[in-house]
């Protein structure tokens, strides 16, 4: 296991840098009585500065099951999200939070080098879905919760705007 380790460890790194320029990444591989399990950490951090910060963090624990020309994986993942900024028009905003999703999938393996593509692709594809779902659902959130809570019109027009939607659906359901 040390010597494709070190080939797994090299393929994070590089996709590391691929995705999260500048980021860091570790591997941590140990033996179980039916397999093996490992961990992959990936921190990207935003350079701070008085006006903003951010910082990235995923952990990507997993374990495999050899199995006749099959492994069974089992991935869970956690990415902890941190943005904050600072606007002398809108004042402080924190978005902090995380999200923990996890996946099993049983795969072919033909030799050791079968688990780095594998649990790679795992890992990939987590990274991607949780990115996703954090743009879709929490950004999504947060820009409704800030625009309810930070209005750029008056309120009396927003209370017209909505009386107006509100006449509009009640004729449409005559």
């Amino acid at each position: 296991m040390r010597g494709w380790g070190r080939g797994y460890g090299g393929v994070v790194v590089t996709d590391a840098g691929r995705y999260f320029e500048g980021g860091i990444s570790s591997v941590y591989l140990w033996d179980m009585d039916d397999g093996f399990a490992g961990c992959v950490l990936l921190k990207k951090s935003v350079s701070p500065t008085p006006k903003s910060s951010g910082s990235w963090d995923s952990i990507h624990v997993f374990d495999a099951q050899d199995r006749a020309r099959t492994s069974h994986y089992k991935l869970t993942s956690t990415v902890i999200l941190s943005l904050g900024t600072d606007s002398e028009a809108l004042g402080g905003l924190d978005l902090s939070g995380n999200m923990v999703r996890q996946v099993e999938a049983d795969m072919a393996v033909e030799d050791d080098t079968s688990h780095v593509a594998n649990i790679g692709k795992m890992v990939e594809d987590m990274e991607l879905k949780m990115r996703n779902l954090l743009q879709e659902v929490y950004f999504g959130k947060a820009k409704d919760v800030v625009g309810d809570l930070r209005s750029l019109q008056s309120l009396s027009q927003a209370n017209k705007d909505r009386a107006t939607q509100r006449e509009m659906i009640n004729s449409m359901g005559r």
